[in-house]
């Protein structure tokens, strides 16, 4: 089927012309489709995970085996999202320039680190694949193959203030369920 704007109204949340694999710290969420709670529940405000939360958290982790470039900061697995800050540290390799190919085009260096959105797709690809071959003998909650929504929020973090800030919320959200907006009854 062909995308129709007319129809679906999908607009870009990314700022425009912003390179998301250069250096910095960025504030993801990922919800899942329907906003489904399959990852654990909120007792005494913490967060419990259940297996498939424990694994989401594992492969959120496994982020920075996969690209070398970032570290991971502060996360939290909730019962239907996860919020997290990637640090991209710098490139892989010594240069981080973009090089001009033979005709004078500018192509990505393959020294130069991957940007957030192949992370996260990457991320969501290995959680729903194993999702996948665990809703049986694990006896998760089954579903239609699509455990996340299509797409992802993020924020570029400017400065330490913001850093801060949003580490905080990170680590606040499990108290702040019942106000949480990604709620889901």
């Amino acid at each position: 089927m062909r995308y129709n704007p007319d129809i679906y109204h999908r607009r870009s949340i990314r700022l425009k012309g912003y390179d998301y694999s250069q250096r910095g710290y960025y504030f993801v969420t990922v919800c899942t489709r329907g906003r489904r709670c399959i990852f654990g529940d909120i007792e005494k405000d913490r967060m419990v995970l259940n297996d498939a939360g424990k694994m989401v958290g594992r492969w959120w982790n496994d982020l920075k085996n996969k690209y070398a470039n970032i570290e991971i900061d502060e996360y939290v697995v909730m019962p239907n999202h996860c919020h997290g800050i990637i640090n991209i540290v710098g490139s892989v390799g010594a240069d981080q320039c973009v090089c001009p190919n033979t005709m004078g085009e500018h192509t990505d260096s393959p020294l130069q680190g991957r940007p957030i959105y192949e992370m996260i797709r990457w991320f969501k690809t290995m959680t729903t694949n194993e999702y996948i071959r665990n809703v049986k003998q694990n006896h998760w909650e089954p579903f239609d193959g699509k455990l996340w929504q299509r797409n992802y929020y993020e924020q570029i973090i400017r400065d330490e203030t913001s850093l801060r800030r949003v580490r905080e919320y990170i680590i606040k959200n499990p108290r702040q369920w019942q106000q949480d907006k990604l709620f889901a009854e």
